[in-house]
């Protein structure tokens, strides 16, 4: 049997190895990667932050053939973005015209996180940290998601830009 993370990553479960290549941690690409950051968010937020990242990744890893290890990138940017979440939540804050900050749902809220944090805290550059909050919205949040998370994240573009000049 295969699980799906998402359509661009699928992992096995232990039941059936034999059907399906086995994905490891070195396979997985940046999307790969920004999905199973997500996943991580999805989960700790789900547990009211009261499980630690590495523990839910363990047992992540105990569901599946995936191993993540505790000082991989995955775990390290996931407890950044929990440790930060408060600063990164007041970054977009201001660019909410219209919306109140409770009435946005848990998954554009964490793709919005990892997304300030990337546009802050990377060098990576704007656009690709756009287009892969975008995707990320296309796969996990609802329908017309992704154009909420495009503006707000333009807008972090912008004043980013701004403040470099």
């Amino acid at each position: 049997m295969c699980s799906i993370i998402d359509d661009n990553i699928k992992i096995v479960d232990d039941f059936d190895e034999q059907s399906v290549d086995n994905v490891t941690y070195a396979d997985l690409s940046r999307r790969d990667l920004r999905s199973l950051i997500f996943h991580l968010l999805y989960a700790a937020e789900s547990h009211d932050y009261q499980e630690s990242v590495e523990a839910i990744a363990d047992n992540l890893s105990k569901g599946f053939t995936l191993v993540i290890e505790p000082d991989s990138e995955v775990i390290i940017i996931a407890r950044q973005v929990i440790d930060l979440r408060d600063s990164l939540d007041e970054a977009y804050k201001p660019l909410l015209t219209n919306w109140r900050f409770d009435r946005i749902s848990v998954s554009i809220k964490l793709i919005l996180r990892l997304a300030v944090w990337e546009l802050l805290h990377t060098d990576m550059d704007q656009r690709i940290v756009i287009n892969e909050a975008i995707e990320l919205a296309k796969a996990f949040a609802e329908e017309d998601a992704f154009r909420f998370i495009n503006g707000i994240l333009d807008g972090i573009a912008h004043q980013e830009t701004k403040s470099e000049l």
